[in-house]
């Protein structure tokens, strides 16, 4: 299981993706470009400590992303708020790559011809979408249970 940010533009949300990542081992990519400086220091404050636990690759770009050998391990998995299938009717496996867009103007017409799946996170109207922070660890963390890849943790009396 991987996660994706297609050039995202609000530092504070990439630096809790990497919180969230880091914490469930679950490996990130960033598609650039993003609308900040990558060292942006509310990025940072944003991410903590945990950005030594997490592990980012940058991607220069849409090509590069989809020419990643990442691609071949499974399908990818556009979560946007035209998707076609809504999040809890989708069976998920392990390989995939679960792609986010930009919080201003999600990803363009390509993106969504390349996933393999576009899926919707349902939520009562009239709002229109969750914050992208909340919206990746409500995808990663079905995505996680459906295929059993929660991080263990072991028992103490």
């Amino acid at each position: 299981m991987r996660l994706a940010l297609f050039q995202p533009d609000i530092p504070q949300n990439l630096g809790a993706v990497i919180r969230l990542t880091a914490c469930f081992a679950v490996p990130l990519e960033v598609i650039q470009p993003c609308a900040f400086p990558l060292d942006d220091r509310s990025m940072k404050r944003a991410a903590l400590d945990y950005g030594p636990l997490a592990h980012m690759t940058l991607r220069d770009s849409w090509s590069d992303f989809l020419a990643a050998p990442e691609r071949k391990a499974g399908r990818l998995v556009l979560f946007t708020t035209r998707g076609a299938q809504p999040l809890y009717d989708f069976s998920f496996a392990p390989g995939d790559t679960l792609l986010f867009g930009r919080e201003s103007a999600g990803v363009p017409d390509e993106v969504h011809a390349a996933a393999e799946a576009r899926l919707l996170i349902p939520i009562a109207p009239p709002a229109r979408s969750f914050n992208l922070a909340v919206s990746a660890g409500i995808g990663l963390s079905e995505a996680l249970r459906q295929t059993d890849g929660f991080p263990k943790i072991e028992k103490t009396d």
